[in-house]
C-alpha cells in the first residue's frame, strides 16, 4: 500500500472549489466522454378525465361536509387537464408558426440565391459570348487578310489571261494572221 499514492481529502468549502474540483476531476482524462444528464423527463402529463363520473356534486348546501373536499379535487383535476390542454394546444400553434415563418425564410433565400445565381450565369455567358465574338472577328480578318493577299496576286494573272485571251480574240478577226 505504501507504493500507492495518498490521496488528499480535499473538501470544498465554497461552490467555486465545487466547481473548480470537477473541472480538474473532468481535465484529468480529457479523451474520456463526459457525463451529461438528460433533461427533466417532460412535463407532467394529467391524468384522464373518467368517462362516467356517477357521484356529481357541487359546492351547495345540501351536500355531505366530506363531499366538498371530493369535489374540490375533481375540480382542481379537471382545472388541471384543461390548463394542460391549453398549453399544449398554445405550443402546437407556436410550432406551426414558427415552422411557416422557417418556410418563408427558406423559400426567400432560395429565391435570393437563385436570383443571384442567375445573373452569375448571364455574367458568365455575356463573358462567353464576348469572347467568341473577338475570336469570331479574329478569324474574319484573318480570312480578309488571306483574300486580299489572294486578290493581290488574282489581279496579275487575270491580266495575263485578259491579254491571252485578247490575243486570241484578235487572232480571231484579223485576216491573214500574223
Amino acid at each position: 500500500m505504501a507504493s500507492k499514492e495518498k490521496k488528499e481529502v480535499v473538501i470544498p468549502k465554497t461552490p467555486a472549489d465545487l466547481q473548480r474540483m470537477k473541472l480538474e476531476k473532468l481535465m484529468k482524462n480529457p479523451d474520456k466522454l463526459a457525463p451529461i444528464p438528460d433533461g427533466p423527463e417532460g412535463t407532467r402529463k394529467p391524468p384522464t378525465a373518467p368517462e362516467f363520473v356517477r357521484d356529481v356534486m357541487g359546492s351547495s348546501a345540501g351536500a355531505g361536509s366530506g363531499e366538498f373536499h371530493v369535489y374540490r379535487g375533481y375540480r382542481r383535476r379537471e382545472l388541471f387537464r384543461q390548463k394542460h390542454l391549453d398549453e399544449q394546444a398554445k405550443k402546437e400553434s407556436q410550432k406551426d408558426e414558427f415552422e411557416k415563418i422557417l418556410d418563408a425564410n427558406r423559400q426567400a433565400a432560395e429565391e435570393r440565391t437563385a436570383k443571384k445565381r442567375a445573373k452569375r450565369q448571364k455574367k458568365k455567358m455575356k463573358k462567353k459570348m464576348k469572347k467568341q465574338e473577338v475570336k469570331t472577328e479574329k478569324e474574319e480578318e484573318q480570312k480578309a487578310e488571306e483574300s486580299e493577299e489572294s486578290e493581290e496576286d488574282e489581279p496579275e494573272e487575270e491580266q495575263q489571261d485578259q491579254v491571252k485571251d485578247d490575243d486570241a480574240e484578235e487572232n480571231c478577226f484579223v485576216i491573214g494572221g500574223r
